[in-house]
């Protein structure tokens, strides 16, 4: 079967098993993939963390002369709303030369990548100087308790490794007119909050000043304007400074200038397509925090004693839950009571590497219009859990640009789908990624 019939048919495959979490059911999928590795010869087990939750591990043997290469990805997938889809969301149907359904960008198809990566090896029989090992697992989309983390801690053997490849980067886009392949080599991290205010309850006929729904309801506007302190990470510095050295005269001068708190505002407003790129680059310069859950009352003539809210907070590398508290109390107040409900794992990881160069190197190769750079994904991956065991670990699913197909608007999103040109130009180049660095 050729790689493109394989590429296809795999993922395919995929996606019609349903692995949405909650509540994940991903054992059928690592039984599918287990399956597929071992008719190859190749080295495969599949774990459960509980009954249904499978991480399927495989590995190809090396000579231990460098460190193992994790090549990660996750089965699970998020909840559709089939009303709102043009196609069957799990029917994994090729149309026009797309594969749609869940999971098509977000990750099974970077599952599909990494196994023929590793298919292709065996039937090379590359001699490898390092360990490759495959890992697609469960839980991601829950926060990984029962994928990686539950992996590091119950058998850090099956991922330990010095380097990792994982989603977050690795996709096309463009900016003034010149193309950009994302590597992420940071990432926010998330630091939920509850905030709650309390008041003197009554009957509703009679208002009275002290109303805990106002208060939780001025608090949060006062947030939601709020401009939280710049801070510069060197990933962020390098992509912006990258980015303007491409640029003509007056953007390249000015676009450095986003990277000063006191001229930001002013350069995001006259940014090339600004109502798309400019949250963007809020986001990856600031702590953000975003309120998305309210809760006051159950009866409609009765103000309640309390009204709360969660927030969702996310946090810069090198800032901690205290900064980030520190910067959003003067908003909020005083009387509101703050409770924390996640503790943030922000991390960046050093992108002067030789596995970032081979990034490069193929990028170049196979897209010559095209240029890899560092990228702070301003949402949270598994690589976090990673990052936290000295790993080196980035974010680099490759797809390529395609003006038809964002992929940062089809993840989690209705009609989610992938080219086969895009999905076998990834496989191409991970394939040239890992037997450089591995070979």
């Amino acid at each position: 079967m050729e790689m493109r019939e394989e590429a296809i048919k795999h993922l395919q495959e995929l996606i019609r098993i349903k692995t949405v979490n909650p509540p994940g059911n991903e054992t059928p999928a690592a039984e599918y993939v287990a399956e597929v590795l071992s008719q190859e010869g190749i080295e495969v087990k599949v774990v459960e963390s509980a009954p249904g939750r499978g991480n399927v591990i495989a590995r190809l043997r090396g000579q231990d002369d460098g460190g193992p290469l994790l090549l990660l990805s996750h089965l699970d997938v998020v909840p559709v709303e089939e009303a709102h889809w043009e196609r069957n969301p799990f029917g994994g149907e090729l149309v026009d030369g797309y594969i749609w359904g869940r999971g098509a960008v977000d990750t099974k198809q970077l599952t599909v990548m990494e196994m023929l990566c590793l298919i292709q090896a065996k039937r090379e029989g590359l001699k490898l100087k390092r360990d490759i090992i495959l890992a697609a697992t469960a839980d991601e989309e829950m926060g990984g308790k029962m994928g990686v983390k539950w992996l590091l801690d119950n058998h850090p053997e099956l991922l330990a490794c010095e380097y990792a490849i994982n989603e977050g980067g690795g996709y096309g886009m463009e900016f003034a007119g010149h193309r950009y392949y994302v590597c992420d080599t940071a990432e926010k991290s998330p630091c939920w909050i509850k905030v709650r205010t309390k008041g003197r309850p009554g009957h509703a006929s009679t208002p009275r000043g002290d109303n805990a729904v106002l208060k939780l309801a001025e608090a949060l506007v006062r947030l939601g304007k709020a401009r939280l302190p710049m801070h510069r990470t060197a990933t962020v510095e390098r992509f912006i400074r990258t980015i303007a050295a491409d640029q003509k005269f007056p953007i390249s001068w000015l676009l450095p200038l986003i990277l000063n708190p006191f001229f930001e505002p002013f350069i995001l407003k006259r940014l090339p397509d600004q109502e798309r790129v400019a949250p963007i680059f809020r986001a990856i310069l600031h702590n953000t925090a975003t309120p998305t859950v309210l809760r006051a009352g159950q009866k409609t003539n009765v103000i309640p004693s309390e009204a709360e809210a969660e927030i969702d907070c996310r946090v810069l590398p090198g800032q901690t839950k205290e900064s980030l508290l520190a910067e959003i109390r003067p908003y909020l107040g005083p009387d509101v009571e703050i409770e924390v409900l996640m503790e943030p794992e922000p991390f960046e990881t050093h992108y002067e590497t030789e596995l970032f160069r081979i990034f490069q190197e193929v990028i170049a190769e196979e897209d010559p219009q095209g240029k890899v750079i560092p990228y702070m994904l301003p949402a949270t991956t598994d690589s976090r859990f990673l990052a936290k065991r000295g790993v080196k670990v980035y974010g680099f699913a490759p797809m390529k640009y395609d003006p038809n197909c964002n992929f940062m608007e089809l993840a989690h999103a209705h009609n989610e789908r992938i080219s086969v040109e895009s999905l076998l130009f990834g496989v191409r180049v991970l394939y040239k990624v890992v037997k450089r660095f591995c070979a």
